[in-house]
């Protein structure tokens, strides 16, 4: 019984902190005082998105300079590196 506990815990610990992880942007940084340095540096075919939000939320990431930075603030202020061929889809 014990044991299953434990491995119930684990389980529920894991799936709420996974999403946090999973969906940060690479080299995602915010503060609400002013511009962060991203958590990496920006490496050579890379550039750094900045993006404002109306809360006055900054956050920068990195993404290949090919691909569109993109943000959406109906989903919590998100930030993702877009594709492509879909753009910001």
């Amino acid at each position: 019984m014990l044991l299953r506990s434990l491995g119930l815990f684990v389980l529920t610990v894991s799936l709420a902190v996974a999403p946090t992880l999973a969906f940060a942007a690479d080299g995602e940084a915010q503060s609400s005082a002013g511009w962060p340095k991203p958590t990496r540096s920006v490496q050579s075919g890379e550039k750094l998105c900045k993006y404002k939000f109306s809360d006055g939320l900054h956050k920068v990431w990195v993404c290949k300079k090919e691909e569109p930075c993109c943000q959406w603030e109906l989903l919590n202020n998100y930030v993702k590196c877009g594709s492509t061929i879909t753009g910001c889809l």
